[in-house]
């Protein structure tokens, strides 16, 4: 892909660099989001939720048939949509998986367009080219999660406050909106990060005056229509399960967990290379940081930065950080010192040419069995997993192979050869992943067997407790114990498997009980029917009881 060389005027951007950035995002988001069964946890469990809405409930997000008030469903809304239109074409459970992709590609976007605001159109491309290489970003944005809409939504809210004085209508629009989506993806989260954002910056004269009494009229009003339609339309059909909603939404805002060596790692691996590279733009720009095009991404970093430190250090809670450092960082990259842009340069390079090559030795280990020590680290995890040679996928693996040859020898010198690189080259090595390895990591990630064989062992001991006098007292209902919501989410979508909790299932014929390999099978009361596993998983079974 041609690099740009900077400064250069937004008119003198070449237009094969910009179709090759946004042909570039389009294969990094579809990449891995296609071609694979429901995966615990929260890929099961979004996607369970967004076919249940798609049955008719729109109001209420239920897993496996029970109320899931965990965040608000405007994913679940849209994966539904996704799922009935693309129901002929696709699998039901990976068209609902392209909402991610629309959502994701909306984060992309609008990103692009602040930092084109922000710092030029240098900066346009090189934002939405930094995100993709974000090793944070990668699992994310390519599972069926409410997060990626929350991401949306935050990047739309920055953008609305690139020009919130010049342009108060559109930007308050632009802000309420995201403060409205972000809202309805995770909750009040979701809400309150921007505006903190937005109420930091009215100290700064550039987001002070009428013009901005305007903006945030707007902003608010906006806000206001897009959220509380939801939960006021909740609380009117089911009063109490919006007091438990509410309830668990409060309980949420404070801070569990505290600051640990856990956020000092995560952060270190998930924010590369944003963080070092926003780090360095600051210090460049050290006797700017009042002026707006760095204040506004640095007080949105610091803002999703401290939310997280304080919290509980899970990758979620890191990822809204990641869009303000995108802004941060995308300056940076074009300013790098020399040696230190060839040392990332070559790091990038090396790594990911390893990577790649090791990926196409699995690969072929996988097809073919050899070599024999390669194989063994795929055959001892998953004994019966039968290859299929898929002509497509190696097509799209050579493909990708060659575009990343072509792009180490045929770019030329530039500011930002480093981090554009460094993209190309994660994107490869995931595609490599999704058109070699998929088949394999769906077949040791999926319940779908599991679900299967524990659905035919159901019917049969139905049928056979229906023709026995002894068990009439028992109900058809199936028992649950230590089952995950993944689990639930998995069994219900594949073949409708839908369990109880105690004290429901107390007269349950079946019981499906989740624990280790360790404990033991045999319950008192119980007969024990099947147990089953994922290949190559050590840590749990899955054990099918009938009451005796």
């Amino acid at each position: 892909m041609p690099l740009l060389t900077a400064p250069i005027p937004p008119a003198a951007i070449p237009t094969l660099a910009r179709l090759g950035c946004v042909f570039l995002c389009v294969l990094w988001l579809l990449a891995g989001t296609l071609g694979h069964d429901l995966w615990k946890t929260d890929d099961a469990v979004h996607l369970n939720i967004a076919y249940g809405i798609a049955q008719g409930d729109w109001l209420v997000p239920r897993l496996a048939g029970e109320s899931w008030l965990g965040s608000p469903p405007l994913f679940h809304w849209l994966a539904a949509l996704c799922g009935e239109l693309f129901n002929g074409f696709l699998p039901w459970h990976e068209g609902a998986r392209l909402a991610t992709v629309l959502f994701g590609g909306a984060f992309l976007s609008v990103l692009s367009i602040a930092a084109h605001r922000l710092s030029g159109a240098n900066s346009a491309l090189a934002a939405p080219l930094l995100a993709i290489g974000t090793l944070g970003l990668v699992a994310p944005l390519h599972e069926a999660q409410p997060i990626a809409a929350s991401l949306a939504g935050w990047s739309l809210a920055l953008l609305g406050l690139t020009r919130w004085r010049k342009s108060p209508l559109p930007s308050g629009a632009l802000f309420g909106s995201g403060v409205g989506i972000g809202f309805l993806s995770v909750g009040l989260a979701g809400a309150l990060l921007p505006l903190a954002t937005g109420l930091l910056l009215v100290a700064h004269p550039r987001w002070r005056g009428r013009a901005s009494l305007l903006a945030w009229s707007v902003a608010l009003i906006v806000a206001l229509s897009i959220s509380l339609p939801w939960p006021w339309l909740l609380n009117q059909q089911a009063p109490e399960l919006f007091n438990a909603w509410w309830t668990s939404e409060l309980a949420d805002q404070v801070p569990i967990g505290g600051f640990s060596h856990d956020h000092i790692e995560l952060l270190a691996w998930a924010s590369w290379p944003l963080l070092p590279l926003a780090v360095w733009n600051l210090w460049l720009d050290r006797r700017r940081l009042g002026h707006p095009q760095i204040l506004l991404p640095l007080i949105g970093s610091s803002v999703a930065l401290a939310a997280f430190l304080i919290g509980e250090a899970k990758p979620a809670a890191l990822l809204p950080a990641l869009a303000p450092l995108a802004l941060l960082a995308a300056n940076g990259a074009g300013r790098m010192r020399r040696g230190a842009a060839n040392a990332f340069d070559w790091f990038g390079m090396m790594t990911f040419t390893l990577l790649a090559a090791l990926i196409w030795l699995g690969g072929i280990a996988i097809l073919t069995g050899e070599p024999q020590r390669v194989a063994k680290n795929f055959t001892i995890p998953a004994p019966d997993f039968g290859a299929q040679v898929s002509i497509p996928h190696i097509v799209i693996a050579i493909a990708a192979s060659v575009g990343w040859i072509a792009v180490i020898l045929r770019t030329p010198r530039s500011p930002w050869r480093a981090a554009a690189r460094w993209s190309v080259g994660l994107t490869t090595v995931w595609v490599l992943l999704a058109a070699l390895w998929l088949p394999w990591i769906d077949h040791v990630k999926t319940y779908r067997r599991i679900s299967s064989n524990f659905h035919e062992e159901l019917e049969k001991s139905s049928t056979k407790a229906n023709r026995s006098a002894n068990n009439r007292r028992a109900s058809d209902c199936i028992g649950r114990e230590g089952l995950g919501p993944g689990h639930r989410a998995s069994l219900d979508y594949f073949d409708g498997i839908r369990t109880v909790a105690a004290p429901a299932s107390e007269s349950c014929r079946h019981l499906i009980v989740q624990t280790h390999p360790q404990t033991e099978k045999e319950r008192s009361g119980w007969q024990l029917l099947l147990e089953a596993s994922r290949p190559g998983d050590n840590t749990e079974r899955l054990r099918l009881y009938r009451r005796s």
